[in-house]
């Protein structure tokens, strides 16, 4: 069985800037990390194949650093990483970012299951694994929190889906793409011995061109339907504070006043 576990590199802080013309997040000077969702999906992928067999591979898009995050991928288990960086890739939105996955997982068929963080830390718009499954044309299922059964076999897969309303029990055949939630496991730490591996793993980089079948013209920020306007922050707001002296009593009595002179309550 082959899965394939797409992680995204993420900023380690919430403090980033953006390019005012392009709209698109300066990442230099910013340290990154594996976003926290991909983390569980990592972690799913290594358990399904120690119990069925087979091998993981971790696949990113992003600038020639990312490669920390897939060695840390690495670290954790993974038998291969695989890093999509370029100029052809820079600016993508959810749309060519799924293009550019679903070209590279189909580059490293066969596929049994794919799986992804619901959504990433940044962006927060959980589009890129839906995405994915509708450029392959494969099942997804969204939203797992439980993995109830993997026949890879039979290929078939029954997942427990977490809904605001409760929970939604799902079977799909395979290959299909699933994205997770962080209650499904408990992510591991690297080994002192995976660490060694990772280092000494060379990670292939692969550019536009060398994804089979793809459209340079679907790549990147041109290939990207939805654009950024404008990007700004937002003023702060402004306020006032008014301290009440005395003691417990006195204070809660003239707030109370206060409060009702304001119509507040």
């Amino acid at each position: 069985m082959h899965v394939v576990v797409c992680i995204k590199s993420v900023p380690e802080t919430t403090e980033v800037q953006f390019d005012p013309i392009t709209g698109t997040m300066l990442r230099e000077g910013i340290g990154a990390e594996i976003n926290p969702f991909d983390m569980y999906a990592l972690e799913e992928g290594l358990r399904l194949v120690a119990t069925h067999g087979g091998t993981v591979t971790a696949l990113c898009m992003g600038p020639p650093q990312a490669q920390r995050e897939l060695r840390e991928a690495l670290a954790m288990g993974c038998h291969q990483a695989v890093l999509l960086s370029g100029r052809g890739f820079a600016g993508s939105d959810t749309w060519a970012t799924a293009y550019a996955l679903s070209r590279a997982i189909d580059a490293l068929q066969p596929v049994d299951l794919v799986l992804c963080g619901k959504q990433a830390i940044d962006g927060d718009t959980g589009q890129v694994g839906p995405g994915i499954a509708n450029q392959l044309g494969l099942p997804q299922l969204t939203y797992v929190w439980r993995i109830r059964e993997l026949e890879p076999a039979a290929g078939r897969i029954v997942v427990e889906r977490l809904l605001e309303e409760g929970t939604e029990v799902v079977s799909a055949g395979l290959p299909a793409v699933v994205t997770v939630l962080k209650g499904i496991n408990t992510p591991r730490y690297p080994t002192r011995r995976g660490l060694r591996r990772a280092r000494a793993t060379e990670i292939p980089v692969w550019a536009p061109e060398d994804l089979p079948g793809a459209d340079p013209a679907l790549l990147g920020l041109d290939g990207s339907p939805t654009q950024v306007v404008r990007v700004f922050t937002p003023p702060r707001r402004s306020g006032q504070a008014q301290l009440f002296e005395g003691d417990t009593e006195e204070s809660v009595a003239a707030l109370v006043e206060q409060l009702l002179a304001d119509k507040v309550v």
